[in-house]
């Protein structure tokens, strides 16, 4: 029996509008990589607008790291490339062409593979960005030893997919991505699961993994936690990490010996008529998932969950690393004597409001910070949602004036910006902490570069 880690700090943040554990496949024409998601990376382009592609074919490359390719999801022609200022790269679009093609790069058993062939074949497939690592939340140098590898079979975040239901009946290409998993480190391959929501034979007849249990608040599914508990990190150590639905994507590569960019993606949130999961591909418009399926009115929509995710226009693409998109509405009002009404439907932690007293419902929320920005004072409520021997507060301070030293001291490489989403949340100066954390990765990474 794998041990389980019960997780006391913490804060769910439960909201309406589940999605319906039901998977249907989605008409989508338009596909698009986005740069921006790939932290560090700087883009040069290999096709041009009207260039014709299979699944698999090289879109651009890490200027900086040449081994490291994009591939695009599904064949078709690339219909768009945007930019934007100083012609930062955004987007490269792909239009379907219905056929399917891709590039075949041979099946194989990654058993019968060392490490170098297998970091070869994922390269060249233009799947190796799958592959983070930790610190810096960058995608993974190949030629690293990785201590460990985590892998999260679950997520805790509000109205977060179920992976239990995203893997069901793929066995076989999960245990396939997780021996090749176990060919690239010499530490172990951790399989990170719910202890208490976890039913799925996919996660728990795996191989040649570590199994463990987590229970408890979120953000009892951040990868930090887990390392956290399982290998903490020293500086000049490094680890890398991805989630269930990307280790299936390594396996379909060594069995099918393609580039299969299959994924499901939940479609959650109040303002979801409908709220489902679609099976697509990576990178999917998202212009289908919404049509007539959302209520009439000023609506944010999010690749990724509310605390961490990314907005996104109407006819927008969901981010290479998520799993889900999200509605909610807009906040862009002001509520008269908002801080003196009962607030009986308002989401509370410190207790402002009675809602706290009920912790089992579920609310409706939108994007109104409730207030303005503040002096950044110290509470003492940021420890109780932040489940790490670090003082969060004192670290984000240090990164505000630059101290890198009192940084490392204070522990920034154990974390990462979606650690402090719950900071945000309850944060009485309304801080954004997370850019700010992102701000001070960089920079380390930077220095140490």
């Amino acid at each position: 029996m794998s041990t389980v880690y019960s997780i006391k700090k913490g804060l769910d943040v439960r909201l309406l509008g589940d999605a319906e554990k039901t998977v249907v496949d989605l008409e989508v024409q338009r596909f698009a990589i986005k740069p921006p998601n790939f932290i560090g990376c700087f883009p040069k382009m290999i096709v041009n607008e009207g260039d014709q592609v299979s699944a698999g074919t090289t879109l651009f490359y890490d200027k900086y790291r040449e081994d490291i390719l994009f591939s695009s999801p599904v064949s078709g022609k690339v219909v768009s490339i945007n930019r934007g200022a100083k012609r930062k790269l955004l987007e490269v679009v792909i239009e379907a062409d219905g056929k399917d093609t891709a590039l075949d790069f041979k099946a194989e058993n990654p058993k019968d593979l060392d490490k170098e062939a297998i970091v070869a074949k994922m390269l060249k497939s233009g799947v190796w960005p799958v592959m983070r690592q930790r610190p810096y939340s960058v995608i993974a140098n190949p030629a690293d030893q990785p201590k460990a590898i985590f892998v999260s079979a679950f997520d805790t975040a509000p109205l977060a997919a179920d992976f239990d239901l995203i893997v069901h009946g793929q066995g076989e290409a999960f245990q396939t991505g997780l021996d090749a998993l176990a060919k690239l480190t010499t530490g172990t391959v951790h399989l990170n699961v719910d202890a208490k929501n976890t039913t799925s034979k996919v996660f728990l007849n795996s191989k040649n993994v570590q199994i463990n249990q987590f229970s408890g608040p979120h953000p009892a599914s951040n990868v930090s936690v887990h390392i956290s508990r399982l290998d903490p990190l020293n500086k000049g150590e490094v680890v890398w990490y991805l989630s269930a639905q990307e280790v299936l994507t390594i396996g379909r590569l060594f069995l099918q010996g393609k580039f299969d960019a299959s994924r499901v993606i939940a479609c959650a949130g109040s303002e979801v008529k409908n709220p489902k999961y679609f099976k697509t591909l990576i990178g999917a418009g998202i212009a289908n998932m919404i049509k007539s399926n959302v209520a009439d009115g000023d609506n944010r929509y999010i690749s990724g969950n509310v605390l961490t995710g990314d907005q996104l226009e109407k006819n927008g693409f969901v981010g290479f690393y998520d799993s889900m998109v999200t509605v909610i509405p807009e906040g862009n009002y002001h509520e008269f004597f908002g801080w003196i009404l009962p607030g009986l439907k308002k989401f509370s932690f410190s207790g402002t409001f009675p809602a706290k007293l009920f912790p089992k419902r579920k609310y409706k929320v939108d994007t109104n910070l409730h207030g303005g920005h503040r002096a950044f004072v110290m509470t003492g409520k940021l420890e109780q949602v932040f489940p790490f021997d670090i003082y969060p507060m004192q670290l984000v301070k240090a990164i505000m004036v630059e101290d890198i030293d009192l940084m490392e001291q204070m522990g920034i490489y154990e974390i990462d910006e979606e650690d402090f989403a719950l900071c945000e949340v309850i944060d009485t100066s309304k801080t954004e902490m997370q850019a700010i954390v992102r701000q001070g990765l960089d920079l380390i990474r930077k220095e140490m570069s």
